[in-house]
């Protein structure tokens, strides 16, 4: 199983899954959920309202994930996930983690090989780079670990910046 970094664009990734970064409305918003929104199109959207409409009418709660279809990205699906907020005081590195796993419980129920993961968190909700980079590895060597049958061989963090590469970089090679 390989974890790797790649600086770039996460609607651009010819993967399984994209885990989205999103707010707990799952309707859009900006950073990396606004631009899975718009390059997956207008029917992420409406299948994200009627994920609203049925099953989560609270909106998806913070830790968890949840699968939509991809449309318009070059991967099979979108697996939503909302990060704790640390500006609201939510600063549990617990729920920090469980987003990336919940993610990959999620992407592994679906049968993915191939997931590409943002650095959830890390963006307008106020965690720090190398903390989110420490947070995510862990939870995702953790997460390989206690599931050696997973379908899932390639697990890709997609960072949109050098500093969050370099995080990211420095906490795989602690490994």
């Amino acid at each position: 199983m390989a974890i790797t970094t790649v600086l770039g664009d996460i609607t651009r990734q010819e993967v399984d899954v994209v885990v989205n970064a999103a707010n707990s409305s799952l309707l859009g918003g900006g950073g990396v959920d606004g631009a899975i929104h718009a390059a997956a199109g207008p029917r992420l959207l409406a299948a994200c309202r009627e994920l609203r409409r049925s099953a989560l009418p609270d909106g998806l709660p913070v830790g968890h994930a949840v699968a939509t279809p991809a449309f318009d990205l070059p991967a099979r699906w979108v697996v939503h996930t909302v990060g704790p907020n640390r500006h609201r005081g939510e600063r549990d590195p617990a729920l920090l983690a469980s987003c990336f796993t919940a993610s990959l419980d999620v992407s592994d129920g679906l049968g993915a090989t191939s997931i590409a993961l943002p650095a959830v968190g890390a963006g307008v909700y106020g965690w720090d780079a190398a903390q989110v980079a420490e947070v995510a590895v862990g939870a995702a060597r953790s997460w390989l670990d206690a599931h050696p049958a997973t379908t899932v061989t390639s697990l890709r963090f997609v960072l949109f910046s050098p500093p969050l590469l370099a995080a990211f970089d420095d906490a795989l090679a602690r490994g």
